[in-house]
């Protein structure tokens, strides 16, 4: 039986870089809806459900971190990836508070992109049962998370970043090696990327019974323990 292809949501407002994706994201196999505001971005999200997201930050209308924001609001948890004209760390990291899984700066590569869609959807759809440390509770499989029995309410990229830190309980890893692991393609060093999305797994945790699972090694990397 022949797998469906992924179903790609654009939401971008210029026609000549929409077409542009959409030629070539249909070329790499995936299914393709474009949508050129913000508004009609998100109907298409609650209509459709794709799989995956690209969303540029500049929208006629409701700007894409508002859309963002309003898409995890509404429960979906579906990668996505912001297209950004800046490449600022301080705009990525609004970015990502917004609820976004990745980021790219403009102008790009298709080929990047291509290759980080790949890493999202590598992450997004990785089974393997679940995972335990201590009070914290990982499914691979239904994609849910619990500390101390209830609920955490986490992206697609923490909940790939904490399930990455619990395959191997007490071991250290470096942000080179969180990089690949978790974002699928080599390291672009930066750092304050990977450490937001720890102090934002952190803040969602909280301090728990014992403390944050999460171990940060001075000068080396993090870590998760019970």
């Amino acid at each position: 039986m022949r797998q469906r292809p992924q179903r790609l949501l654009v939401i971008e407002d210029d026609p000549a870089i929409a077409r542009m994706l959409e030629i070539e994201l249909v070329e790499a196999g995936y299914g393709v809806e474009l949508a050129g505001t913000g508004s009609e971005g998100l109907a298409a999200i609650e209509r459709e459900e794709p799989d995956m997201v690209v969303l540029d930050v500049r929208l006629p209308d409701l700007d894409g971190l508002s859309v963002c924001r309003a898409t995890r609001r509404s429960g979906h948890r579906m990668p996505i990836l912001m297209l950004t004209a800046l490449d600022r760390v301080g705009d990525r990291v609004i970015g990502l508070d917004a609820g976004a899984d990745d980021y790219l700066a403009k102008p790009f590569a298709v080929e990047e992109l291509l290759a980080r869609l790949r890493a999202l959807s590598r992450r997004a759809t990785s089974g393997g049962g679940a995972l335990e440390v201590g009070s914290l509770r990982l499914d691979r499989d239904t994609r849910e998370a619990s500390s101390d029995g209830s609920p955490l309410d986490l992206t697609a990229r923490e909940f790939d970043l904490l399930a990455f830190l619990m395959e191997a309980p007490g071991r250290v890893f470096t942000r080179e090696q969180i990089y690949e692991g978790v974002w699928g393609y080599s390291y672009l060093g930066d750092s304050k990327v990977i450490d937001y999305f720890v102090g934002s797994l952190r803040r969602k945790l909280g301090g728990g019974t014992y403390g944050s699972p999460i171990r940060t090694v001075r000068g080396v990397g993090y870590t998760v323990k019970p």
